[in-house]
């Protein structure tokens, strides 16, 4: 990956994201993304700008059930979905966002 990262395997530069990186930030977890799952990043990118923040798993979860009814969003699906407990964590990681500052 010729994109540069932190000390936590975020981008440096929320700016330069694609679905491409995405896909080589994804391929960290063996998950395959998918339309839904490129849904999913795009809005919580959308959540990103809107409130200047990458959010954490509760936020995070009301937001998704919010931008994307018809996909039942809850924590077990993102948890099936990104393969990972650290849900927030990994979805922001994969959206390109920074780490939200409650996670570990």
């Amino acid at each position: 990956m010729n994109v540069k990262l932190d000390q936590d395997g975020h981008l440096s530069d929320h700016t330069i994201w694609t679905s491409d990186i995405a896909q080589q930030l994804a391929d960290t977890l063996d998950v395959n993304l998918d339309t839904e799952h490129l849904q999913i990043l795009q809005q919580v990118r959308a959540f990103f700008v809107k409130f200047n923040h990458a959010p954490a798993t509760r936020p995070l979860i009301k937001w998704l059930q919010k931008t994307l009814p018809e996909h039942d969003i809850s924590n077990q699906k993102l948890q099936q979905l990104f393969n990972t407990g650290l849900v927030a964590r990994h979805v922001n990681r994969l959206a390109g966002l920074p780490k939200p500052p409650n996670c570990l």
